[in-house]
């Protein structure tokens, strides 16, 4: 026979269970703007009914309810949009960083611009040739001098500021290294927690949430897998133990990253040995950085023990096109001069030298403007230096306007005809071989110099044209990668978001739900009560 406060246990538990319900809905409420956090539920079942099964199972006139229990407290969650919300974010980390850094490239070139380069050679080729037709006049050989002069500080103003940028990016890889170390130990700090609290039978909701946003944070920079390991004990069926965090290189090999509580440490070297941070390495008298070489991966420990190494990845190893780390390594540049701010200043400095080369051997066949006090004799060096970062006029030539050799005869007043052929020099494809000469009357070589710089066979602008065509095409195809990436990563978020973000007019629904409940089972207590009250105080009095 059931027990007459059997209706009372049941409705009890009616209690504790909307509560519960009542509470978790209170708190997804005041975590409706909280970044990251995952709305929760409360599983709710019947408990085992009236009779058990049993020997001595009394015979009743059918299986009685005995009220609810909270299992458990669940987050809404989708595995699978998470592990696609994840692929996009680290894609997005990569075109993000690569838009970004191509983008302050552009800014720097300044083409097409009235400041750019490209002008400045238009300008030079101009004074050249109006030096040509006025070779004695003073002012005319002052004005090419200080465009020459415009031209070189284009140069070097590029190297600087490409340079500033290159540096910039070496010292974000360092930050982002940084940054990667301190999420690999917070997400084993937080499976230490969890591996403690799940088998005791809890499910610690709040620190799923915080090592989910952290694992989000780890896809920015690299792509990495998951794996769940149970905890043991108690855990429940639903619980989602501990995380091992794994890299899968270009090849398939899988690194370890976080293993339950413990974890490795990050650091990334230059081709010196030394960390990548963005400095300048002075070496005699030039000064370059030294790119990026590797990644030193520490054994795994709590915390990693300093100078062990489990493994290294160099940039070969590295999945391509993925995470920012990889990016920000493509635009600093790595092993073998590669990346996209070494090449273009590789090709600044190839321009540069190639200019310098072929002006100074054709300049050096012409003659100077002879004076009283000085004859005219073969021009020398118009320009110092061999690269982008040093190529400046002569010192004499700048104080000494006269020593611009347009002429190309020896003492002949008003001969400029050297200088239309420095001034022709933006037209001749530049090919090692190439020559500039002027005739004679007669049809005969007056004066004649061969080029021993190459640009295969393009102009000088021509190919500073190519140059930045091509960083036009690839800020497009950056961009548009970029774009592309986001809206897909917005359709997942808003999945995501529609899955197991916080809908406070769905709470408020659900907290009406589980209050009217709640009261119910309130009222059911209170008619119980009144029940027993009957029997206990009212049963055999008869007439009272």
């Amino acid at each position: 026979m059931r027990s007459t406060f059997m209706g009372l246990e049941a409705s009890k538990r009616g209690l504790f269970t909307q509560q519960s319900a009542l509470y978790t809905t209170g708190h997804n409420i005041s975590n409706a703007n909280t970044e990251g956090y995952t709305r929760q539920r409360v599983n709710m079942s019947p408990t085992q009914g009236y009779p058990g099964i049993g020997l001595n199972t009394p015979k009743t006139a059918g299986h009685i309810g005995t009220g609810v229990q909270a299992d458990s407290v669940q987050r809404i969650r989708d595995e699978f949009i998470d592990r696609q919300y994840r692929q996009e974010t680290n894609k997005l980390g990569y075109w993000e960083s690569r838009t970004n850094a191509i983008t302050q490239m552009e800014d720097i070139m300044s083409e097409p611009s009235e400041y750019g380069l490209n002008e400045a050679f238009n300008l030079f080729w101009k004074s050249m040739q109006d030096v040509s037709t006025n070779s004695e006049d003073s002012a005319s050989r002052k004005v090419a001098i200080q465009r020459a002069e415009h031209l070189a500080d284009s140069f070097n103003y590029i190297d600087t500021q490409l340079k500033r940028i290159q540096g910039n990016l070496g010292n974000e890889i360092s930050v982002s290294t940084t940054h990667i170390n301190s999420i690999l130990k917070q997400i084993g700090e937080i499976n230490k927690q969890i591996q403690a609290i799940e088998p005791n039978g809890y499910m610690p909701n709040d620190l799923y949430d915080a090592r989910d946003n952290l694992v989000d944070k780890l896809n920015e920079y690299l792509p990495v897998t998951i794996e769940r390991v149970p905890s043991g004990g108690n855990a429940l069926d639903i619980a989602e133990g501990s995380l091992t965090i794994k890299y899968k290189t270009k090849t398939g090999d899988e690194i370890t990253l976080v293993n339950g509580k413990d974890y490795v440490k990050l650091a990334t070297f230059d081709t010196n040995g030394t960390a990548v941070d963005g400095g300048i390495d002075n070496t005699g008298t030039t000064s370059a950085f030294h790119l990026f070489d590797k990644i030193q991966i520490s054994a795994l420990g709590e915390p990693p023990a300093n100078g062990s190494t489990s493994a290294t990845l160099n940039y070969e190893d590295l999945e391509p096109s993925k995470g920012k780390l990889v990016s920000l390594i493509d635009s600093y540049g790595h092993s073998g001069n590669k990346g996209y701010y070494p090449e273009m200043l590789q090709n600044l400095d190839k321009l540069a030298k190639a200019f310098v080369t072929a002006f100074n051997e054709v300049h050096a066949k012409g003659f100077t403007l002879g004076t009283a006090d000085k004859a005219s004799t073969n021009g020398g060096a118009f320009f110092n230096g061999d690269s982008a970062a040093n190529i400046s006029v002569n010192n004499s030539i700048l104080t000494d306007p006269n020593l611009l050799a347009a002429s190309s005869v020896q003492g002949e007043e008003g001969n400029g005809k050297w200088a239309i052929e420095l001034a022709n020099l933006q037209f001749l494809g530049i090919a090692n071989g190439a020559n500039v000469s002027v005739k004679k009357p007669d049809g005969t070589t007056d004066t004649s110099a061969t080029i021993s710089a190459d640009l295969e066979g393009a102009t000088f602008q021509a190919f500073y044209r190519g140059l930045i065509g091509q960083l036009g095409v690839d800020g497009e195809e950056s961009s548009r990668l970029q774009y592309n990436t986001e809206t897909i990563r917005l359709t997942v978020q808003n999945n995501k978001a529609s899955m197991s973000s916080v809908s406070l007019d769905e709470e408020m629904t659900n907290m009406i739900t589980f209050q009217q409940a709640y009261n119910a089972n309130a009222r059911m207590i209170t008619v119980i009560d009144e029940t027993l009250d009957k029997i206990i105080n009212g049963m055999g009095r008869v007439g009272l």
